[in-house]
């Protein structure tokens, strides 16, 4: 047995009235059944709350000890109807994102900072993962939304909905120094010296993985690939370390690293797309306020 709510009001009163008659008008009943609620609590709890005289009330040790425990409970339970209120309208609860890295050099960054203001009371939660990974982490509701590279596997079709939030071209990112980079302005893949290829791996992200080698290809250039990363931090890590060059989206360039530079291709390039991908059948309020604020963009 515990204490119901109705009894910890009544302790709280008289503890704080020490007085059984002015806590009862302050409860609007009459004395004798407060008395007997009290009686009640310390016949459950197994300790006298209340030593009683006729001329004073006074807390006991047990009673001292009860009186901020009861308090704490009960103003929790006054925010309990807020609280269900808030989450079923998708402004509290908890929201968990995944992101492929480029995400984090365009969209990403400026969604959350718009969600942050709007719902402050959502717990984010984040992770960084790959768009094939992100596809299984949708399927078993591990993640609620994901910002992916597409497409995603077509068996996911009728569970999974998906709006497109950015395309941007490829840019090349080369290491510095090289003669092709001595003049401003676009360069031809035709110009550059044949250095070895720094590329997702076709498993990871399928669609930029063939874009990719497709601007080779139609530049009458069949590249060496020398290094895989799925992360695109490493692949510029990479570049900047000599290891050869890459192809990236645009918004990359907002990673500066030394070593490194950026430049748009003569050659024309097909569009990297970014995009949310979330659950059709996820009823998350959380998710749904998510969604409303990004289709507002």
């Amino acid at each position: 047995m515990t204490p119901e709510l109705r009894q910890l009001r009544h302790f709280v009163a008289v503890a704080e009235e020490l007085h059984f008659g002015r806590a009862a008008e302050r409860l609007h009943m009459t004395q004798p059944p407060l008395s007997q609620s009290i009686a009640g609590l310390e016949e459950l709890l197994g300790a006298p709350l209340f030593l009683r005289n006729r001329r004073q009330v006074a807390l006991t040790a047990p009673g001292h000890a009860l009186l901020p425990e009861a308090r704490r409970i009960l103003d929790d339970a006054a925010r309990l109807p807020d609280l269900v209120r808030r989450v079923a309208g998708g402004e509290a609860g908890r929201l968990t994102l995944a992101f492929v890295s480029t995400a984090d050099y365009s969209v990403l960054p400026a969604i959350l900072q718009r969600y942050r203001a709007a719902f402050p009371a959502v717990a984010l939660v984040l992770r960084e993962a790959t768009s094939d990974v992100q596809a299984d982490e949708l399927l078993h509701d591990r993640i609620d939304a994901g910002f992916v590279i597409p497409p995603l596997p077509g068996k996911m079709d009728s569970a999974i909905d998906y709006i497109k939030l950015l395309e941007e071209p490829l840019i090349l990112c080369a290491p510095a120094g090289l003669d092709a980079l001595r003049r401003a302005g676009p360069v031809s893949l035709r110009e550059l010296p044949p250095l070895p290829l720094v590329i997702f791996p076709r498993a990871v992200a399928p669609s930029l993985h063939d874009a990719i080698l497709g601007c080779f290809r139609a530049a009458g250039i069949t590249p060496v690939i020398g290094q895989e990363a799925i992360q695109m931090q490493t692949i510029v890590s990479l570049v900047s370390g000599g290891m050869g060059l890459a192809l990236v989206p645009q918004s990359v360039s907002n990673l500066m690293r030394a070593g490194v530079e950026y430049r748009a291709l003569v050659e024309p390039t097909p569009l990297a797309e970014t995009g949310l991908a979330w659950r059709r059948d996820n009823p998350s309020p959380v998710l749904g306020g998510f969604l409303d604020l990004i289709r507002k963009n």
